[in-house]
């Protein structure tokens, strides 16, 4: 069934109705049509067109120049803006004849459309406005867009930012390239801390228009690099695909103009959305040509504020050493200052403090703890993604036994959560529910049950390419073990082992101990014959993958797997070292976690 809705005039719907009739694409009676064609492969007929075009010149000279001008401003208009424009808004022949109706129109729109409540009008149909639009002198149309730009910017100066994407749509249509490249630039920056993804669709526009203007004009260069490095320095924080966001012709321009800040920018949101879509082995070797070029530029402050892609997808690839020199390398050229280099992030200093107190907890160095602490001390009052950043790091120790989790947990995660949910955000909320998530589950009852619902809604959005993919080792494997405690034993253990197959896929070292463990628990538990070879297997391919020296989120979960594996083929002895060995390594390094387990395996 289709209800054709042409305009609200009768007329064009019976005109419209009578055409796609006669073309075989709507068959059956008034009332119950059956559309034979997709939507997408309709086209507004000619006939249809033509006969609000013959309605149009039937209008009166200054009605027709009202319904003109206002097919310029847009679906929506006022009779404040046509006044601006010099145009006289006799619209009642208009609201007559079912061209446009008058609308109410909420107080914060009032600035800019100049007029009350009782003034506001739209087109009653797209259609409508679309015929009015064509039918004008494509000159005089675009002096018509060319003054409503300028008297945009002229209502309210203060308000020149918020507005800049109208006034660069209004100056493309006047064919003012350059201009108009301007101004979508100008729009990008001022969204970028609202609404990322209009910040981004004001860049792809700004790169579309600087694609067009002649290949003459000075400083063509400049243009077509600057939207394409905020593209590609900004993928990660919408969860795009990699491959939409031209950086291939980033790094080909830069080369051209010999601009390397342009290319850093771009490259290190490369290296970030590669590790955040789950591709760690390119992010790691991305991360090496990225910190190499940054050092190259010879700015200090670039590399306080641009280095932590690089530290992060070195971390998630358990390249620990190499995560800790970077790190601290920011560290050191930070000097204290906290907002020294915040180009990406509200406190580069905070960021990498938690990123090296986490390395240190991987390491297992001691004073990682109070790094933590210190890192979030840093990160309150500063922008959201640092501050949710440094709470996950120092709480997601949890998922490796290294810390208890006690009520100032739940405090922390609610706090950035909050903080989070203000930002508008997808990723940095992710994170935010994720580490919350993971509080919630380390406590028990109603908390624990909350908290297990917050990690499927977290997987949902990462099965929907809108979150990060690193979370998903972690949220599998805490998965599983609900589903076993739940009974069914077959469902977790198959989820723990496309979990553990997909980190080794990645790249991804840094949660593939966890998986492992978790995998090898329910197998044990399980016990069959072939869960046991299959044990076998997953040890000695975890305890095959290279490691740098001291990374303990391996050892631990083999020593704990090989005495469980012990235990289940009967071999007390083998059991009880394997045992002793965990409980000495785990008191060695102070994992809480990890003693409690050690403890019950005594």
């Amino acid at each position: 069934m289709i209800t054709v809705r042409a305009c609200g005039n009768p007329f064009f719907a019976e005109e419209m109705v009578r055409e796609l009739r006669d073309r075989g694409v709507l068959q059956g009676q008034p009332g119950a049509y059956v559309c034979t064609a997709a939507v997408t492969d309709i086209t507004v007929p000619a006939t249809v067109q033509a006969a609000i075009a013959a309605r149009i010149d039937r209008l009166s000279a200054s009605t027709k120049r009202t319904l003109r001008a206002a097919a310029v401003i847009g679906d929506r208009f006022s009779a404040g803006l046509l006044v601006g424009l010099g145009v006289e808004a006799a619209v009642d022949e208009l609201i007559e004849g079912d061209f446009i109706v008058e609308v109410v129109t909420r107080r914060a729109h009032l600035t800019l459309f100049g007029a009350s409540q009782s003034e506001q009008y739209a087109f009653r149909q797209r259609l409508i406005r679309s015929v009015a639009y064509e039918s004008q002198l494509r000159s005089a149309r675009a002096e018509l867009h060319r003054r409503l730009a300028a008297l945009i910017q002229s209502i309210d100066p203060q308000a020149a930012d918020a507005n800049a994407e109208r006034v660069a749509e209004h100056l493309e249509a006047a064919g003012d390239l350059p201009e108009a490249y301007v101004w979508h630039m100008r729009a990008g920056a001022w969204s970028i801390k609202r609404d990322i993804s209009a910040a981004r669709l004001s860049w792809q526009r700004a790169r579309e228009v600087a694609d067009r203007i002649p290949a003459s004009d000075v400083g063509l260069l400049a243009m077509r690099i600057a939207p394409r490095a905020s593209l590609c320095g900004s993928a990660w924080l919408t969860g795009g695909i990699v491959a939409d966001t031209h950086f291939d012709e980033l790094v080909e321009l830069c080369a051209q103009a010999g601009d390397k800040f342009s290319l850093a920018a771009g490259m290190g949101g490369q290296v970030m959305a590669r590790t955040l879509r789950n591709e760690i082995r390119e992010a790691s070797r991305l991360a090496n040509e990225y910190m190499a070029l940054l050092e190259s530029i010879g700015s200090p402050t670039m590399v306080i504020g641009m280095a932590h892609p690089a530290v992060v997808a070195k971390c998630e690839a358990g390249e620990m050493i190499e995560a800790l020199r970077i790190s601290g390398r920011v560290i050191e050229l930070a000097a204290g200052d906290a907002t020294r280099g915040n180009v990406l992030t509200g406190s580069p200093l905070a960021l990498a403090e938690a990123m090296r107190s986490f390395v240190q907890c991987c390491l297992g160095t001691a004073g990682w703890r109070q790094l933590a602490d210190e890192a979030l001390t840093l990160a309150r009052g500063s922008d959201a993604i640092t501050y949710v950043t440094a709470t996950m790091y120092k709480y997601v120790p949890v998922v490796f036994g290294a810390i208890v989790l006690g009520n100032d947990s739940l405090g922390d995660t609610a706090e950035a959560v909050r903080i989070a949910e203000q930002s508008g955000n997808d990723f940095t909320l992710g994170f935010a529910r994720f580490t919350r998530g993971l509080a919630l589950i380390h406590h028990d009852g109603a908390d624990s049950e909350q908290g297990f619902a917050l990690l499927a809604a977290v997987r949902e959005q990462i099965a929907q390419k809108r979150l990060s993919m690193t979370m998903l080792g972690v949220i599998d494997a805490y998965l599983a073990r609900a589903l076993a405690h739940a009974g069914d034993l077959d469902g977790a253990i198959e989820l723990s082992r496309n979990a553990v197959r997909d980190l080794y896929a990645s790249g991804g070292t840094l949660h593939l101990g966890m998986a492992v463990e978790v995998f090898g628990e329910l197998l044990v538990r399980r016990g069959a014959a072939d869960d046991l070879n299959e044990l076998h297997a997953a040890i000695d391919r975890l305890a095959a993958v290279p490691i740098d020296p001291g990374f303990v989120l391996h050892e631990l979960p083999l020593l704990r797997l090989r005495a469980l594996l012990a235990s289940a083929e009967g071999d007390a002895a083998g059991y009880r070292q394997y045992a002793k060995d965990y409980g000495g390594l785990a008191h060695l390094l102070d994992f809480e976690g990890r003693g409690s387990l050690a403890a019950a395996m005594s």
